[in-house]
């Protein structure tokens, strides 16, 4: 293999130990500044210098949070962290770097922010399209719970806990019936002593939920936040952050408890004990009970964004140990009793003992040495998201009339079951599409619905009737709805199906009419999606419906290297017209002149792949050779500019968030007094001005997250040597499977590419979709 140029790629060098100090983030979340050095340095391949930390008093870089996560990078935060006390060895979390000796939101200065011209927030901001979708999703979805509240009662989880899952419960419901404090049923070691609290405290705030409708905060609101925040010596510009996450008594809620500040995405915890100690000075301590409900339900927010729905109560109280509580038992039954968080033991299929074998002490054994499920602690929100969506594919199961469809494999299973799971690469996409081309044939509704825009357009012609699932949702796109919100269709495959989280799928299903036939179809090998759950991964593991395992394999030398990825093994490939090169470097600032050398000049020139047509995809954000660094040396040789309007001219290429969890590839073409205005596929949208420096980054780089469920002609995969951490099998697999015709790796990790695809598995994801489908689903109807 060789580069496009024409160079011979050197040999590998001998097995190097990888470096500790890496990929800050990859996940959303994050609270960094964008410093990633200057242009003119990574251009030229000087190493970039190192995003200075923030201080106490900067802003969240909300970018962080509109990214998908990518589950794989190491932090470099020496802060105990939730994640690392449950199961994530690899690191899977947020860009969040901690100030170490700062006292957040103590100081008074602003923070000096990428681009900030022009970018500052609105006392009342306009709706972007973006968000008024995601604010009529809401509304859906509160129509949806109401319906199902109606028919079919109260959800039953939890009713059959034991233990101290149920004590917990017991706390919740009467608490929240009024009968009584959750303290009296909780089972723990006696608690530690506590400072008492001073009778001028306030009662704890239990933070609100979200909105079934996005609004935007009255300009009273924010000037009455504003005069908060700077008391309490954080930035004013946070105050319309502040008043839309907490509403219209976002003022007095900060006066009451200080600690609500984490309800603005990426803050974090010693920013808002900065914040706590200007308002309150000595009223307020690491045990106070408004700081330990917030932390806890900080932690469990923080958990959501790197894919959990919920977490091991001995995680929790890990990670509040983590942030100095002193007594973290304490910690969480104060968080149950004041309903901030629920509790769930999900039933295990036990052994069954028959009459006759009753009096057997080998039988009795068998029972009760069955190991009890593990208590777990979630919010409202992930909770009644997976519940909904459970139910609603166990209806879909229970109300498809069998028919005996003809065709293939494919066709004979979804004329039989109403769902159907479809897994292949991406060569096996043109099996369910041909399915809805023959359902569509016998007269039924059917639609395909992908990920992205750019997976419509890679099924061809066949992708004129496809939208995307947000579209869908938001009404965009597809068929109509019936008078209780239900689509008019007969059948629904959703391609990209590994890229459906929870919230987003409960939508989807609940939205399907009894008798619809739902087929998702993907590839389990990808990364999961950047939002919390593991849908298609749970119902694959669930076993409560066909699946139906494609035999077409990827073409080429790229479906070749990719297919052995996904087994284990990365195969030395033939690539006789340059489809496959390898590109060695030293270090990342070779890494980042080199990538900026193949995008701008080799690939175009050797493999007549234009510029605007090749991806690079690299570990994180954060890092030498991070999409900062890289966006910031390939903006100065592809498109230089002043970047007139919060960083960004016409003719750059960015990665737009609409919401958390969604990016959308795309140009600017210009620039006015509303916002931002992109060119996405065949769209143009419009960024307003107040969400371009949270929603926004340039796009001529993305992370893995980024870019899964899309696909380009040629793609550059950038490998420095501190990304060794943050390598998988399924990030490694995910970004070479991006590219059509022709993929360059820039490879500074020596061996740790081959044993991240030899051994390298994905963190874990803890998530209850599972045990509902199979407690629903195990036993067949009469």
């Amino acid at each position: 293999m060789t580069e496009p140029s024409g160079e011979t790629a050197p040999e590998a060098p001998e097995d190097v130990a990888p470096t500790e100090d890496v990929q800050e983030d990859v996940r959303q979340g994050a609270a960094e500044p964008e410093e990633p050095g200057t242009a003119e340095e990574s251009a030229t391949g000087e190493e970039p210098a190192a995003a200075e930390e923030p201080t106490a008093a900067q802003e969240p870089d909300v970018a962080e949070d509109s990214d998908e996560p990518d589950a794989d990078a190491a932090e470099t935060s020496d802060e105990p962290d939730v994640a690392d006390a449950s199961h994530e060895s690899a690191g899977a979390e947020p860009d969040e770097p901690t100030s170490e000796a700062a006292e957040a939101a103590g100081a008074s200065e602003e923070p000096g922010a990428d681009g900030d011209a022009g970018a500052k927030p609105s006392d009342t901001p306009e709706l972007s399209d973006a968000q008024a979708e995601l604010a009529a999703q809401r509304e859906l979805r509160a129509k949806i719970e109401a319906r199902k509240a109606e028919k079919e009662g109260p959800l039953s989880s939890g009713a059959k806990l034991s233990g101290t899952a149920a004590d917990l419960l017991a706390a919740v419901r009467a608490v929240e019936g009024g009968a009584a404090s959750g303290s009296a049923f909780y089972e723990a070691p006696e608690p530690a002593p506590r400072r008492p609290t001073p009778e001028a405290t306030p009662a704890l705030t239990v933070r609100p939920p979200v909105p079934a409708q996005a609004s935007a905060p009255a300009p009273g609101t924010t000037a009455a936040v504003r005069e908060v925040l700077a008391k309490g010596g954080a930035p004013e510009t946070l105050a319309a952050q502040v008043a839309a996450a907490l509403g219209e008594g976002a003022a007095q809620a900060l006066l009451d408890d200080p600690w609500q500040l984490l309800a603005v995405p990426g803050l974090r915890p010693e920013q808002a004990d900065g914040f706590a100690r200007a308002l309150l000075g000595a009223a307020c301590g690491p045990d106070d009970p408004r700081r330990t409900v917030a932390l806890t339900v900080w932690l469990l927010e923080r958990a959501a964004l790197q894919g959990h729905t919920a977490l091991e109560i001995d995680t929790v109280r890990a990670g509040l140990a983590g942030h100095a509580v002193p007594d973290p038992g304490s910690a969480v039954e104060e968080a149950v009793s004041a309903g901030a968080v629920l509790v769930f033991q999900e039933e295990e299929s036990a052994v069954e003992v028959h009459e006759e074998d009753e009096e057997s002490p080998e039988a009795a054994e068998a029972a009760t040495d069955e190991p009890a499920a593990p208590v777990l602690l979630g919010l409202d929100r992930y909770a009644l998201a997976e519940e909904s969506l459970a139910d609603g594919l166990a209806r879909l199961v229970r109300t498809a009339a069998a028919d005996p469809w003809e065709g293939s494999e494919l066709e004979r299973a979804a004329g039989a079951h109403g769902l159907v799971l479809h897994t292949g690469g991406e060569a096996s996409r043109a099996e369910p599409v041909a399915l809805a081309a023959a359902a569509r044939e016998r007269g039924l509704r059917t639609l395909v619905a992908v990920h992205a825009d750019g997976g419509r357009r890679a099924l061809g012609p066949a992708g004129a009737d496809a939208v995307t699932v947000a579209a869908l949702l938001s009404g965009a796109a597809g068929p109509g709805r019936d008078e209780e919100g239900a689509f008019a269709l007969d059948l629904l495959v959703v391609l990209d199906a590994p890229q459906l989280d929870v919230e987003t799928a409960a939508m989807l299903v609940e939205s399907l009419p009894d008798g619809c036939r739902l087929v998702l179809s993907g590839d389990p090998a990808v990364l999961g999606a950047p939002g919390a759950g593991q849908v298609f991964g749970d119902v694959v593991a669930a076993r409560v419906c066909p699946r139906i395992a494609s035999r077409v394999p990827d073409p080429g030398p790229l479906g070749e290297l990719v297919s052995g990825i996904g087994a284990g093994e990365l195969n030395q490939v033939e690539a006789p017209g340059k489809e496959i090169v390898i590109v060695p470097v030293r270090d990342a600032g070779e890494a980042v002149h080199r990538t900026v050398q193949l995008v701008a000049d080799s690939v175009p020139r050797a493999i007549g792949v234009p510029a605007e047509q090749t991806q690079v995809v690299t570990v994180g954000h954060g890092g030498s050779a991070g999409t900062r660094a890289l966006n910031a040396a390939l903006k100065q040789r592809l498109n230089p500019g002043p970047g007139r309007f919060g960083g960004y001219d016409p003719g750059d290429r960015v990665a737009y968030a609409p919401v958390p969890g969604r990016t959308v590839t795309g140009t600017v073409l210009s620039a006015d007094a509303e916002g931002l205005r992109l060119r996405c596929g065949d769209e143009e949208l419009l960024v307003p001005k107040e969400r371009v420096e949270s929603a926004l980054r340039h796009g001529w780089a993305l992370t893995a997250h980024q870019a899964a469920g899309l696909r380009w002609p040629a793609v550059v995969v950038v490998l420095p040597g501190d990304a060794a951490g943050g390598l998988s099998r399924p990030w490694v697999y995910t970004a070479f499977g991006r590219a059509e015709r022709h993929l360059s790796v820039v490879h500074g990790v020596d061996q740790a590419l081959p044993r991240a695809v030899a051994e390298g598995v994905a963190p874990e994801r803890t998530t209850r979709l599972r045990p509902l489908l199979e407690a629903l689903l195990a036993v067949p109807e009469e």
